[in-house]
């Protein structure tokens, strides 16, 4: 080897040697980030008319697991949209009440249900028929309040379906510019790391709302489809649509029209939460919120509404009204119509003909709510038939509450005992996903950076730096040599 052949091959090995201390810092100083692929630097001998003249860097190879990363990105919307339906059901648990809470559903009927008996015993007392309508009023306002909180869960899932949508947009079209990046660089032979890992976050800031599937395409592009074998980007990113409606109130439902569904490029989408083209993730969760959960809690809260209309509604309880008119509870001051249900709850309202304060009298739950003038103040007859109307044996007829005959209390602890167990179960399965999720962010770290290996891998660039320097220093040392001969 000639003395220029030595030079250029020592040159040759600091600039390899100078590249892989760089590739190497990077690894380091991103170990913790997520999305980073490990860097590894290519080399080759480099051959001059066949004999060797140092070395040849060739590229730099991101390493990852494409199957890790897949299985992590469904666990992780999987993780996603469990937690979103066991926070819809720890929301309408703590609406509801639980059952050693004061403020529960439970709690309210035990208090109004004491002061009828309590009435029964001082009929002519005002203070224990004022007990009597503060409590029932109570119990009303309860359920109004719950069907309330039910919409407006509702309709903040349809905000966060419409927030969902414009993230998914955005982040297919800055996927769509990553790939035209990235395969301008593959044609000019250009390091597309820092692309891919820019992609690959981008991917997972999205696999939570949607769960997706990355198939390679030629120059380093990919296509994504949902497990559910929707194409949302195959060279031009898919389009979703939705609108928002803003306000959401019982009865408004997708199949009404009075809700929107969700489209990908101009064509309907089913929005199935268990086997659609977007099951799994958070966007599924928040149209399984909407329009299945959160109705199917109104319908209950509505049927817990009719038992207790219907209860003190019996002709046969109080003879002073007239037929058809409304009884102790009303459907916003009128008589209940089975043919009008949806939404009963948040109408639920005390006859203002016992209310005070609306222009009725107290005196009207002990003689009756037709009386026009006050009857014997000893007579509790009235009080306790209420009362027992509010313990009879009674099958609820609707909302799918499971039948049997039982008392109002019984039928509202067992709506309350069923939503308790649904979050339990709820919560359960978000759990399991959750540990699933880090085990296998766990994996994907452990097969990213290892810190104790890019060191020692620091350790031998330095050596072979060190001798590329040592090489050069004696040739320069020959060179100088020659020169004063």
């Amino acid at each position: 080897m000639s003395i220029s052949g030595g030079l250029s091959s020592a040159l040759s090995g600091l600039n390899a040697a100078a590249r892989a201390a760089e590739i190497v810092s990077s690894n380091i100083a991103n170990a913790m980030t997520e999305g980073y692929g490990r860097r590894e630097l290519q080399t080759s001998a480099r051959s001059l008319g066949g004999s060797g003249q140092g070395v040849r860097v060739v590229g730099v190879v991101r390493r990852s697991d494409p199957i890790l990363i897949g299985d992590r990105r469904l666990a992780q919307a999987g993780s996603g949209g469990r937690d979103s339906m066991a926070a819809f059901l720890r929301r309408l648990e703590s609406v509801l009440g639980t059952p050693d809470s004061s403020t529960s559903l439970g709690s309210r009927v035990a208090a109004f249900d004491t002061a009828l008996l309590e009435a029964t015993s001082r009929p002519e007392s005002e203070a224990r028929l004022s007990k009597v309508l503060e409590t029932a009023k109570s119990l009303a306002a309860h359920l109004a309040s719950a069907g309330g909180e039910i919409q407006a869960t509702r309709g903040a899932a349809d905000d966060q379906i419409g927030d969902q949508v414009t993230q998914v947009n955005t982040a297919l079209g800055r996927i769509a510019d990553l790939n035209g990046q990235i395969r301008a660089n593959f044609g000019t032979g250009r390091d597309s790391s820092a692309l891919l890992d820019q992609r690959q976050q981008v991917i997972d800031s999205v696999a939570k709302i949607i769960p997706l599937r990355e198939v390679p395409r030629d120059n380093g592009q990919i296509a994504l489809f949902t497990t559910g074998g929707a194409v949302v980007l195959d060279g031009l990113p898919g389009e979703l649509g939705f609108t928002p409606v803003g306000v959401v109130v019982p009865g408004m439902t997708q199949a009404s029209g009075a809700l929107s569904g969700l489209t990908l490029n101009g064509k309907p989408l089913s929005t199935r939460a268990e086997d659609g083209p977007i099951s799994g993730g958070t966007l599924a969760a928040a149209f399984a919120v909407r329009d299945d959960l959160a109705p199917d809690a109104q319908a209950k809260v509505d049927a817990i509404a009719r038992d207790l209309i219907e209860r003190f509604a019996d002709p046969a309880l109080d003879s002073s009204r007239a037929p058809g008119a409304a009884g102790l509870f009303t459907d916003a001051g009128a008589a209940f119509s089975p043919a009008n249900e949806t939404g009963l709850a948040q109408r639920l309202r005390l006859n203002a003909a016992t209310d005070p304060a609306q222009g009725g009298a107290l005196w009207r739950l002990r003689d009756g709510l037709g009386a026009t003038v006050p009857g014997a103040v000893g007579n509790a007859q009235l009080l306790k038939d209420m009362q027992s109307s509010l313990l009879a044996q009674r099958i609820p007829a609707s909302g799918g509450l499971s039948n049997g005959a039982r008392s109002f209390a019984i039928l509202s602890a067992d709506m309350v005992s069923g939503v308790a167990s649904a979050r339990v179960s709820a919560e359960g399965e978000a759990s399991y996903a959750s540990a699933r999720l880090d085990t296998l962010r766990s994996m994907e770290l452990e097969d990213g950076v290892d810190t104790d290996q890019e060191m020692q891998s620091l350790m031998l660039i330095e050596q072979a730096y060190a001798a590329n320097a040592k090489v050069m220093t004696t040739i320069d040392d020959m060179i100088q040599t020659l020169l004063g001969m």
